[in-house]
């Protein structure tokens, strides 16, 4: 057996049953689960009973009475079988695909220790990783290399087929008198261009004499890990217990395959006591490593093992998050300040003792008495002076105060400084685009955007690419958000968000092209057309229609949705049921343009050649059926949180089949699955190459799937909470009702029922494509493969008609 995975249990009965259900969903591989009873008394013992009389992988040991974790720990290792040890609290969650990536690396390195990376929950269900995590799970699907821009400039280098944009940035003014680091700028302050003097932008001085603070220089990084001594010798500090003999030192094997990201943790995050590892089993009863009774239990065998297996070449690290820490509001040890936690100080010292003051032992003390000093949790304000002197840290607690104080006064400094910046910014942003409102429009300059402000993507980027084809006279520069510069493919002319070349753009283009809406409350001005594309077809509510929903719609302003809508001249359509749903929605007097969705223009002209390369980049094989997992957000979940057992869904299915994630936008770029069926492709550029490499759907209530039946392949409606999605934002028709032209194809409410679907053929039967030909009927009137052609023939070449 390779793995046995020890979880002490004490007052934990409202987290242990996600935790066990983390352990023993990991799929197939060796591992057991000895959940020790550690006098409890909740109801935590019934439910490690119950999950052991249904699985026979788990164990249950009962304590005689509250014995602590340490203890309770050191009972689960003495009953344990497996080649690896593992402990996890009662609140911890073992991640999707941890195992299989466990038994990976271990097949390939056998170390003593594996570091694992771990990420963290908070109670209001935030997650957030550590510092030290800086890796992206491995099988995420890389951003090709063809969408990351060049680093510096805002307007690249020209390009053949892109017109140079940057001939329409008139010549500098004089400089104003502050710097430009003043304004928050990334530029000289001449480079805004502004035709005035800085009196004339409503600054009664100059810049220079707002008296800005200055801020603070940034601390100085933290002392560098001591190197590690050599190893002392099998008499000194490291001898193994009597009568066993030390393991010979084992140089890990190099691991297989090609080399993956950054690593999930370090050698450095082995003296933290928080970061979750495994340890070979041998090696841990070889040298008498134990857990202590009392507080800090983990100090001593967890620092021990680490430094052992540093010194003989044994210490490994998984890079990718397996274990999810659980940050609880209260009831627990870490969450309870008081003069308990000076026994950390007393685990420290029998460490220091054992390892002979070990300089690494050192360092790790100082920061981790400085982490409990400055927890509230754990040092009462009232203790910590005490503690600061119990600890023998350095320097006096006067200085630390000052200290303290200093840090915390040069971070409001900071603070009320980056505001006065930004309003300084936003005044001479406002003022300068005041003036450009003056300067008349471009007839040849094109602003587009897309899901707010993401980059080059959907319809607007259809558009943008057929107007270089049939209208090369048109410059196209797109406004994209600092956050997301780095999707711009080489070559695409951008400008960021909110600055001045932003706003130039906006006050002096005639054409606006948008999926969403442009940021910051521009001024339409007369003789600009601006078209709205959007993006998707509605099955949900939108626009005024979500006022029935009140509880999803807190904050948003009714009366902006109608002004934005005042601003269209075009509202782009792709069937008469979406021309219908905005009309109403809507309200105003911009004209319908029923031409359909210029992306999904590509479902009809892609080559196979162009569709098997597409596979080649994502590594699909060619016999590998490719299903497309695409749900939507949930209005009232934060986080990608699928619906669907995925490992298990891929594992059921068999190697034949391959699973794609694409988690909404809402998510970011990754939905932080890893497996070798089930990758995530959130990052991926084109959701529209990703459905024509998939032979399914399989989705909620995505939009998705009204441009997927352009494709005519099957679509799989999997619905588990249709009557909370209905009831929480409301929709325009049943998709589960079995009607033609309502459900698009098979249907499941439950994991298990999508699951026969594949087993019995159901997803792409007779019946199934009846419905897919009158939901494609429904919806698909105006796609054709030539809707960009004639939208840039209506929006640019027609002469204004």
């Amino acid at each position: 057996m390779l793995l046995s995975v020890v979880v002490p249990v004490h007052r934990i009965q409202g987290y242990l049953r996600a935790n066990l259900e983390s352990v023993l969903g990991q799929g197939p591989g060796e591992l057991e689960l000895l959940v020790v009873d550690d006098g409890s008394r909740d109801g935590s013992a019934e439910i490690a009973a119950e999950f052991a009389a249904r699985d026979p992988r788990v164990r249950v040991l009962t304590l005689p009475g509250h014995c602590g974790a340490g203890p309770a720990r050191n009972a689960g290792v003495a009953e344990a079988r497996g080649r690896y040890l593992l402990f996890l609290d009662g609140d911890d969650l073992l991640r999707p695909g941890a195992l299989e990536a466990i038994t990976g690396r271990l097949a390939a390195s056998e170390p003593d220790v594996l570091l694992l990376g771990h990420d963290r929950i908070d109670w209001w269900g935030d997650v957030s990783a550590p510092a030290s995590v800086t890796s992206a799970p491995a099988s995420v699907i890389p951003v090709p290399a063809s969408v990351f821009p060049d680093p510096e400039p805002v307007f690249p280098a020209p390009d053949p087929a892109i017109p140079d944009t940057r001939s329409e940035v008139p010549a500098p003014a004089p400089e104003p008198s502050a710097p430009a680091s003043a304004l928050g700028l990334p530029v000289p302050a001449s480079a805004l261009g502004l035709p005035v003097p800085a009196s004339a932008l409503g600054l009664p001085v100059p810049a220079s004499a707002l008296g800005l603070p200055v801020p603070a220089s940034a601390p100085s990084a933290p002392a560098p890990v001591p190197e590690p001594s050599a190893p002392a010798s099998a008499s000194g500090p490291w001898a193994p217990e009597p009568g066993l003999s030390a393991p010979e030192p084992r140089p890990l094997a190099p691991a297989s395959g090609p080399p993956g990201p950054v690593p999930a943790a370090s050698v450095a995050d082995g003296f933290s006591t928080a970061t979750p590892r495994l340890f070979r089993r041998a090696f841990w009863t070889a040298y008498g490593l134990h857990f202590t009774d009392g507080p800090y239990e983990d100090v001593l065998p967890v620092h021990r093992a680490t430094l052992l297996a540093t010194d003989a070449g044994t210490l490994d690290t998984l890079d990718r998050i397996c274990v999810r820490r659980r940050i609880r509001r209260s009831g627990t040890f870490a969450t309870t300040p008081g003069r308990h936690h000076f026994a950390i100080l007393d685990a420290y010292e029998r460490l220091l003792a054992e390892t002979d003051n070990d300089p690494r032992i050192q360092a790790a003390r100082t920061r981790h008495l400085r982490a409990v000093l400055a927890d509230p949790g754990r040092t009462a304000p009232e203790d910590r002076a005490a503690f600061h002197r119990a600890a023998a840290l350095p320097g006096s607690y006067a200085v630390h105060r000052a200290q303290e104080a200093a840090r915390a006064g040069r971070t409001r400094t900071r603070a009320a400084l980056r505001r006065r910046k930004k309003t300084l910014r936003a005044r001479v942003m406002r003022a300068a685009y005041r003036t450009d409102l003056h300067r008349p429009l471009d007839p040849n300059l094109a602003v587009y955007g897309s899901y707010w402000n993401r980059g080059v993507a959907c319809n607007p980027a259809a558009i943008h690419a057929k107007a270089l084809e049939l209208a090369p006279h048109i410059r196209g520069v797109w406004a994209v958000s600092s956050r997301h510069r780095d999707l711009m493919p080489p070559g695409i002319p951008y400008v960021i968000e909110g600055s001045r070349a932003y706003w130039r753009a906006m006050a002096t283009a005639t054409y606006l092209i948008n999926n969403s809406s442009f940021p910051g409350g521009f001024t339409k001005r007369p003789g600009q057309r601006y078209l709205q594309t959007h993006h998707g077809t509605p099955l949900k509510t939108m626009g005024l229609d979500q006022r029935a929903y009140p509880a999803l719609t807190n904050g948003i302003s009714f009366e902006k949705i109608v002004a934005h809508a005042d601003q269209w001249d075009f509202s782009l359509s792709a069937n008469p049921h979406t021309t219908e749903i905005w009309d109403r929605v809507y309200p105003s007097g911009y004209e319908h343009l029923n031409l359909g969705y210029p992306r999904n223009d590509i479902f009809f002209t892609a080559t196979p050649e162009q569709t098997a390369g597409i596979r080649q980049r994502l590594s699909l094989s060619p016999d590998r059926t490719v299903l497309l997992y695409a749900p939507t957000h949930r209005d009232y979940r934060k986080g990608f949180v699928p619906h669907l057992d995925l490992e298990r869904l891929a594992h059921e299915l068999g190697p034949d089949y391959v699973v794609l994630v694409r988690a909404h936008y809402f998510y970011g770029r990754s939905a932080q699955l890893d497996s070798a069926q089930v990758v995530d492709v959130t990052g991926y550029p084109s959701v529209e190459e990703l459905c024509l490499v998939s032979d399914a759907l399989i989705t909620d209530y995505s939009s998705l799937m009204f441009d997927y039946a352009c494709l005519d392949r099957p679509i799989i409606s999997h619905a588990p909470d249709w009557a909370a999605y209905r009831a929480s934002r409301g929709t325009y028709f049943d998709l589960l009702s079995g009607l033609p032209g309502d459900t698009p194809g098979a249907v499941a409410t439950t994991e298990d029922e999508l699951l026969e679907l594949f087993r019995t053929g159901d997803w792409r039967s007779a019946r199934t494509a009846e419905l897919r030909t009158a939901f494609r009927e429904r919806f698909c009137p105006y796609d054709d493969g030539h809707a960009a052609e004639r939208v840039v023939r209506r929006l640019f070449l027609s002469d204004g008609e």
